[in-house]
């Protein structure tokens, strides 16, 4: 095994990022053969690949056997110096003075960090949507993802209106599996609810590898189910062993805000801000929570936009609620200013649901909620359109295809938000790029950890290499970055899938097709060994609640017979055989009777206001000349009778 190994202490590579003259940030013209390009003083060898001679032959031959050496091992848990084996595509030995077969290719990576390759939770490739399709296909679109470090995606089956949850996932697997340069896995959207739609569910936790099922609460008409059917859903998800997943905006009062906006004139991007405010997301989010906490489902809230929906799925998390937020790659590193922009097609390329907010303190304040494990994974909702696609909306916002690239930046902006901050380390940057979603999602420690026995999926990283973000370069098949201009600091140089560097130095050599499709199976420790406990804790609580009685023997209304009004009339007016008044009889007075069968006189009717049930009753009159205690001069003293059980003496003065 011959090498020869860079010594990073005394030559460093200057990373240099092509110029190209491009009139815009839309438009490319003779994009560079290499994204990133390094230079050495002393030696032709890519930026961390340990051979005596470079060619274009070294990078497509076969690959059995792999040792990364000389690294900084990351994995969530904690960080070591230690040498990588890998063979036939399994992670078979970490340590150091490894034993390895000969003609093993080996990657000197001293000075740098050896990590999981990145689990992006959230893709939308090939999407038909809003009358046309998303431009990055499953090739171009995992290609992008191992650019940037990436080597697993999640992408969502959404069925049409006219299709089945299983035709809609042999569709997506058709579209894949001969494209994707990566092993990726499938979420299912749930978008109409019946019968038929449970059955599918549970054919594909079953037989085809789903865990996850999302409902959308915005893009009423099309996709949004109502609260009852996300209730339905979420039982399912439970029963299942799954995870519900949500869009959270309120979508009905969204729709009437657009209207609003319409009648106010306003059919620029700026209306798709303005009709769906921080307040609908945290809304729904909230919402969204209640319901999961009734079916006792765990819940996992997707593209987490709002410092308010983060706040809602905070609150819930520290009453012990299993709910997992997921900030994107737009939300940490970008902001809703740009839909003010006076250029309308720069505003419209950053038109997604739920939208960037307008205040540039979202960011961070969502990254610092990573940092401390409120949130949970990072995704990118990578759903792209071009200029020409987003202009189907120019007069009209509403009509402005939803969606932004990221898959092959989100890396680079979380390492340059949240490490070159200080906010995270880089064990939780491990974290929420790959460890815990792969453990939500089940497919852990096969995915997201550096570990024997551990897919050989993995990323070399520079922290001291630098670019700048720019259409102009990026991997990404649209036309438009919504990271233009940012200048990352910490970037994969060396990108691994199943054991083959896939690219290396600026340059892909994935292979077309090569990925593999995920099973995910359901009932995942990490998400349901609290819930199953909590299960069986509510149903002897239930149990110890119930009341044993004797069952009720008396008569039971027979509501099938109507009550007539004459019935009705003679019940109130009472027995008018006992000459009792007929609101005595209906229950009046709370005293029994006398032993004699009249009234108790210690009880009253008296009221200091209203009717009295004696008004209709005429009342007598006495007049009294000679009253008790002699007689009053210029006082005229009434006996009112038949009032009170006893009596009551009104005076008036003549």
């Amino acid at each position: 095994m011959n090498t020869v190994k860079i010594s990073s202490a005394k030559i460093k590579a200057a990373v240099v990022v092509p110029t190209v003259n491009v009139k815009s940030t839309s438009e490319k013209k003779g994009k560079p053969e290499f994204v990133v390009s390094t230079s050495y003083p002393d030696s032709n060898a890519p930026l961390g690949v340990s051979v005596s001679k470079f060619s274009k032959n070294h990078l497509v031959s076969s690959q059995h056997r792999l040792l990364i050496k000389g690294g900084r091992v990351v994995n969530d848990d904690g960080t070591q110096l230690a040498d990588v084996f890998i063979e036939e595509g399994i992670i078979k030995q970490i340590g150091l003075n490894l034993v390895v077969p000969g003609g093993t290719k080996t990657i000197d990576a001293t000075g740098k960090l050896v990590m999981p390759g990145g689990i992006d939770t959230h893709t939308h490739f090939e999407l038909p949507f809003m009358g046309t399709k998303s431009v990055d296909d499953f090739l171009t679109g995992t290609r992008a993802a191992i650019a940037g470090g990436t080597t697993t995606i999640l992408d969502f089956v959404i069925p049409s209106k006219e299709q089945s949850l299983l035709e809609a996932y042999a569709q997506w697997r058709e579209r894949a599996d001969a494209k994707v340069c990566c092993d990726y896995g499938l979420h299912a959207a749930v978008t109409t609810w019946n019968e038929q739609v449970a059955k599918d569910m549970e054919t594909l936790t079953k037989e085809k590898g789903i865990n996850s099922f999302k409902v959308f609460m915005a893009y009423k008409g099309v996709f949004m189910l109502q609260d009852d059917e996300i209730f339905q859903v979420f039982s399912k998800c439970r029963e299942l062993g799954a995870i519900a997943m949500v869009h959270a905006e309120n979508g009905s009062v969204i729709t009437e805000l657009e209207k609003e906006m319409s009648t106010l004139g306003i059919t620029g991007p700026e209306g798709h801000l303005l009709s769906r405010p921080e307040k609908l997301e945290a809304e729904a989010t909230n919402r969204a929570i209640t319901i999961a906490e009734q079916t006792r489902c765990p819940l996992y809230v997707v593209h987490v936009m709002s410092k308010t929906a983060a706040e809602k799925v905070t609150e819930a998390r520290l009453k012990g609620q299993v709910v997992f937020g997921e900030p994107i790659a737009a939300s940490l590193g970008a902001d809703g200013s740009h839909y003010f922009h006076k250029c309308w097609r720069h505003a419209a390329a950053h038109v997604m649901s739920p939208p960037l907010r307008d205040d540039a303190t979202t960011g961070p304040y969502l990254m610092d909620l990573l940092a401390n494990g409120s949130l949970s994974a990072t995704g990118t909702d990578h759903c792209t359109f071009n200029a020409n696609q987003k202009a189907l909306g120019k007069d009209d916002f509403r009509k402005i295809p939803n969606g932004v690239n990221g898959v092959e930046d989100r890396l680079a902006v979380i390492w340059t938000k949240g490490v070159e901050t200080g906010k995270l380390d880089v064990n939780q940057f491990v974290a929420v790029t790959s460890a815990n979603a792969a453990r939500i999602f089940n497919i852990y420690p096969k995915k997201g950890r550096i570990s024997v026995g551990s897919d050989g999926d993995c990323v070399i990283w520079d922290p001291e290499a630098k670019k700048t973000i720019s259409a102009a370069t990026h991997n990404q098949a649209c036309d438009f970055n919504i990271f233009e201009g940012l200048h990352c600091k910490g970037l994969p140089i060396v990108t691994i899938v199943a054991g083959k560097i896939a690219y290396e130095n600026g340059q892909l050599n994935a292979v077309q097709g090569s990925g593999k499709y995920l099973d995910t199976t359901c009932f995942a420790e990490y998400v349901y060994q609290k819930l199953n406990k909590r299960e069986q804790i509510r149903e002897q609580k239930i149990q110890e609640q119930k009341i044993e009685r004797d069952p009720y023997a008396g008569e039971v209304l027979d509501i099938s017979k109507p009550t007539s009004g004459a019935d009705t009339k003679s019940k109130l007016q009472g027995n008018a055989s006992s000459g009792e008044p007929a609101a005595a009889s209906a229950g009046f007075h709370s005293r029994p009777a006398t032993r004699a069968g009249g009234r108790n006189l210690l009880d009253s009717s008296f009221s200091l206001s209203g009717d009295q049930w004696d008004d209709r009753n005429q009342r007598k009159t006495t007049r009294v000349h000679q009253p008790p205690g002699g007689q009053s001069k210029g006082m005229k003293l009434t006996v009112y009778g038949n009032l009170f059980p006893y009596l009551q003496l009104a005076f008036s003065f003549d």
